[in-house]
């Protein structure tokens, strides 16, 4: 909205019309016929006419004359009262220039700046906070209102922009915009508002992640101690933020602290973590926890909510780390240590029964992975296709076409495994045959995204999630059953460990065996990553069950094109911040994306190299490859961008960026990542 103001009054150009100038016509018309009968009586009445016609005109003039002297007293009464007003307003006022600069302000204004010379001078040199680009034109009017602190106040800043049309003295004007400010102090309303936000509680949950693990390998004399030291840390912690803390189970303590010390738990970067882990009192594994919080709910049960699902996050991304939740918003702090193999297999047998269950419960299962899926993502799902069958009910593998990673053991079973080979079937006629009865299990996927075929989610209310990688803010809906496991080197290790519980003697097929051990391979890297004594059970199972560690290592044999473009991507490595590797280049083969982890696998065998990234550009889209020993988390790395995985393997893709760019921004993760550590 523009108002428009004149700096030169209108002059009056309206004409009063008269009521009684018809009689003079009437006059004149009657004159004019007494004329043509008697000329003499008609010329004395046409002098009377004149007569009356001067006197007319001169009563008319007078009354203008008046009218207007009357209305240009209102017109001076009323400006000087308007600017009497404006100029004595208890609101500061100031009309700044389209240059920045104050062209006009009233006295409240002065007294707030503080200064006497203010014409003519940039508002920005008096109010470091004032910028014009602020103050946008609005459509809403009760949008029009910007915030500005100065000198410890904050106000309200309501605006116009004035458009003043200035007379040149001739008929042309010319138009300059002006910018009218109202400067509502707003300060007491700002530190009531910031009060009311510190004094909000938050809630937090500490969970310890290895409890029962800590406890039995600690000698018995000393366990009492090794406890008292853990909560002794736990309330001293609580008592520098002034919290309620409670102990509700074991290993599991409830938190409830204001808002306004969450600003410096995130400052310090929540220590409580490193001051639990240092504690040594004859344990001989560190001691890690989970802290869950939750802040920002619109009632107390809200938070606590929002604080139960910031603990599950936590310990579902592997523990030793603070996950702070606000509805939709999360943030993590830590998670930078390696995830401890769990010694205990009661989860697996109940997970496993548990499953059976539901499978017998379905006439259907549809079982899928995620999109471009690798030989742990279709090994997992022909293993859960084998759960399946035991229970003798149909089972489905959804694969949206095949890639580099997995056509060696698909054609492999389609020459061996009719039956499964007829079970693996396209997304369309998945979508076909899916009912809201049916069974979903998914496998080495938790992001609704990024599964195989989304729509079966919005199909099938019935979801069962198996996966190892450490969750995400992204999460599927409401499972049914979840087997969420970062400690676990594979998906295919867990689907393995479920199978030995799922039936006595279950018998799998040779090729369905070797499936499951070329996806604990793959991400185990030849059980030399994330390796534990589980992995190597599950391993000397599917030996058992008729896997050829021979044939198994010929399905990840490559062909001469795939060798040379490793070879040329290795080439163009450089090494940064002298522990990581970064390769890019543009790729135009179909193995692209298996070529990039590989590559990444590969440079971590340089000396010195702590962790490797492999970017390559593909079908007009950015593929990262991530890799590392377990001293950096890659995960955390790519999570920056948008991707996601585990400790020791993860990607990411990126789009609308060029491969340049993408390194770029890479190298800013990596960056930013070390120097946090660095920070710690």
């Amino acid at each position: 909205m523009v108002i428009k103001m004149k700096t030169k009054k209108n002059r009056t150009k309206r004409l009063l019309e008269l009521s009684d100038s018809a009689y003079l016509w009437i006059i004149a018309f009657f004159t004019l016929i007494i004329m043509a009968y008697n000329f003499l009586v008609g010329a004395i009445g046409a002098i009377l006419l004149a007569v009356l016609i001067y006197y007319h005109v001169k009563a008319n003039n007078y009354r203008k004359r008046a009218i207007a002297k009357y209305i240009e007293g209102l017109s001076n009464e009323f400006d000087y009262i308007t600017q009497d007003a404006v100029f004595n307003l208890p609101v500061p006022l100031a009309l700044i220039r389209p240059d920045n600069k104050v062209s006009w302000y009233n006295p409240k204004f002065k007294e707030m700046v503080g200064s006497d010379d203010i014409l003519g001078i940039k508002v920005n040199s008096i109010i470091e906070d004032f910028q014009l680009t602020l103050f946008e034109d609005k459509k809403i009017p009760n949008e029009r209102m910007v915030r500005i602190n100065h000198l410890d106040k904050a106000y309200k800043v309501m605006y116009n922009w004035i458009a003043a049309e200035e007379d040149d003295g001739d008929d042309s004007t010319e138009e300059s915009k002006v910018l009218m400010t109202y400067w509502i102090d707003d300060t007491d309303h700002m530190n009531m508002s910031l009060k009311h936000e510190d004094e909000k509680a938050n809630i937090g949950i500490i969970q310890i992640d290895n409890y029962e693990d800590v406890i039995n390998g600690t000698d018995e004399l000393l366990r009492p101690l090794l406890v008292a030291k853990i909560e002794q840390a736990i309330k001293e912690f609580g008592g520098e933020i002034e919290a309620a803390v409670r102990r509700y189970d074991k290993g599991k303590y409830l938190l409830v602290f204001e808002n306004r010390y969450l600003r410096i738990l995130e400052e310090r970067k929540f220590d409580i973590i490193d001051i639990i882990r240092d504690i040594e009192e004859g344990n001989d594994l560190p001691v890690t926890i989970s802290l869950g919080i939750g802040i920002g709910g619109s009632s107390i049960n809200e938070t606590f909510e929002y604080s139960k699902a910031a603990i599950d996050i936590s310990l579902g991304r592997g523990g030793d780390q603070v996950v702070v939740k606000n509805n939709e918003k999360l943030s993590f702090y830590g998670g930078k240590t390696k995830t401890l193999e769990k010694r205990t297999k009661v989860k697996a047998r109940v997970i496993a029964h548990a499953l059976k269950q539901l499978i017998d419960q379905s006439e259907e299962v549809f079982i899928m992975g995620h999109k471009v899926p690798d030989m742990d993502c279709f090994g997992a799902a022909i293993g859960i296709y084998r759960a399946v069958k035991t229970s003798g009910k149909k089972g489905y593998i959804v694969l949206d076409g095949i890639n580099p990673a997995i056509e060696n053991i698909y054609y492999q079973i389609k020459e061996e495994s009719p039956e499964l080979f007829k079970a693996i079937i396209s997304p369309e006629e998945a979508i076909y045959r899916a009912k809201k009865e049916a069974l979903c299990v998914i496998a080495d996927i938790h992001r609704p995204s990024r599964v195989e075929v989304p729509e079966l989610l919005e199909i099938i209310d019935r979801r069962v999630i198996i996966d190892h990688h450490r969750r995400a803010s992204e999460f599927v809906e409401d499972p049914i059953l979840l087997y969420l496991e970062p400690y676990a080197s594979s998906t295919c290790e867990l689907v393995t460990e479920i199978l030995v519980y799922f039936e006595e003697k279950i018998k799998m097929d040779k090729v369905e065996a070797e499936a499951l051990l070329s996806g604990i391979i793959v991400d185990t890297k030849y059980f030399t990553f994330n390796t534990g004594v589980r992995t190597f059970e599950a391993a000397s199972f599917l030996r058992r069950a008729g896997a050829d560690t021979t044939d198994v290592r010929q399905l990840f044999q490559d062909s001469i094109g795939t060798v040379k473009l490793k070879a040329k991507l290795t080439q163009e490595a450089e090494i940064i911040l002298d522990k990581i590797a970064i390769a890019a280049q543009v790729i135009d083969s179909k193995d692209a994306v298996l070529v990039a982890a590989q590559t990444a696998d590969d440079l971590l065998k340089i000396k010195g190299i702590a962790a490797s990234f492999v970017i390559i550009e593909y079908e007009e889209r950015i593929h990262i490859s991530g890799r590392s020993y377990g001293d950096i988390n890659v995960q955390l790395v790519l999570e920056k961008l948008g991707g996601g995985g585990h400790l020791t393997v993860a990607g990411a893709q990126l789009s609308e960026v060029s491969l340049e760019e993408a390194k770029e921004i890479l190298v800013d993760a990596v960056t930013e990542y070390i120097r946090e550590g660095d920070d710690d």
